[in-house]
């Protein structure tokens, strides 16, 4: 099957390429997609907010995503950011490397009793749940569905109003829908436990930044944020602008704040995920190819509806 691949980086064609090999498609970097014949989506991630769903059944589109990749590797990098921030890893480098051994300003706390709240407890909340499980830490979640999986590492299911007011630590796992934009706000932020510690490693747009920034700024009820994803990350992030003038004045006002760390929606970035990624997304194209209709790596406009398309040409969307 000849693929069209765009938008991808050196460790995105790795990974393909290696994982292609027992598939045997033919892929095609492309920067332009061809205006007409496409007939496939094959997104390398699990989000598919980026893709107009309406509009892609309209045209007889199939869009198809990695529904799951590596929980591990996102719930691991969202205890690092936790890491980093309590114990001032960020500021302790930087110091060694200039020759100040001074421990003033880098006291943090234990993570052993700490309340850590989940937003959002599928698989990569779960896989978060586990790890500070073995901290630990008493767990409280939030979501529509209260996860056996959960409930067995004795989390407490509670409204998000509790979760924010118990929690020391808040993790944010959950999907970005209308009802979950900017989830935190300058009047959930307030409900939040003082002093208390927040990570995003999910969808940016969970986050009103600016309601952030002022809360940060206090560090009343807001101490820490640690984030790999911003809401307007898209002009910024996978490309190196080291040499340029960043114009995203609030993204710049975040970076100045020593109580946050940042890093650019790298979560994912291990070479377990990335061999997943890769393997399951030629899954996807062999499957539309063959026309497998019975996949649970369908998107649609309906949730999980199955979709009739041909696969006469494809393209693969970024992992992003």
């Amino acid at each position: 099957m000849k693929t069209a691949v765009f938008s991808t980086r050196e460790y995105d064609r790795q990974f393909l390429d290696e994982a292609n090999r027992k598939f045997k498609h033919e892929l095609i970097s492309l920067a332009v997609l061809a205006a007409g014949g496409t007939r496939l989506i094959a997104l390398r991630s699990s989000g598919f907010d980026n893709v107009d769903l309406a509009s892609a059944e309209k045209l007889k589109m199939t869009v198809m995503r990695v529904p799951a990749y590596s929980a591990e590797a996102v719930a691991e990098h969202a205890v690092a950011l936790m890491l980093a921030l309590n114990r001032n890893i960020h500021h302790a480098y930087n110091r060694v490397r200039e020759g100040n051994f001074d421990l003033s300003g880098l006291v943090g706390f234990n993570l052993a009793g700490k309340t850590v709240g989940i937003v959002g407890t599928g698989k990569i909340g779960t896989a978060l749940a586990h790890i500070m499980k073995g901290f630990g830490c008493r767990l409280v979640g939030y979501d529509t569905y209260n996860n056996p999986a959960c409930l067995a590492l004795d989390m407490k299911y509670v409204d998000l109003p509790s979760l924010l007011a118990e929690s020391d630590i808040v993790s944010l796992h959950c999907p970005l829908t209308p009802e979950t934009a900017h989830l935190i706000n300058c009047k959930t932020i307030a409900l939040m436990k003082r002093g208390s510690m927040l990570i995003n490693t999910a969808r940016g747009a969970l986050i009103d930044t600016r309601a952030a920034i002022d809360a940060l700024k206090t560090r009343d009820h807001l101490s820490y944020l640690g984030i790999d994803v911003y809401e307007e990350e898209g002009p910024l992030f996978f490309t190196d602008r080291s040499s340029t003038i960043i114009q995203d004045d609030v993204f710049e006002r975040l970076t100045t704040l020593p109580n946050v760390v940042i890093t650019g929606h790298q979560a994912f970035l291990t070479r377990e995920a990335l061999t997943h990624i890769a393997e399951t997304t030629l899954v996807n194209i062999s499957d539309c190819q063959l026309r497998q209709q019975k996949s649970g790596n369908l998107v649609t406009a309906t949730a999980n509806r199955t979709t009739k398309a041909g696969c006469a040409s494809l393209a693969c969307a970024p992992s992003q």
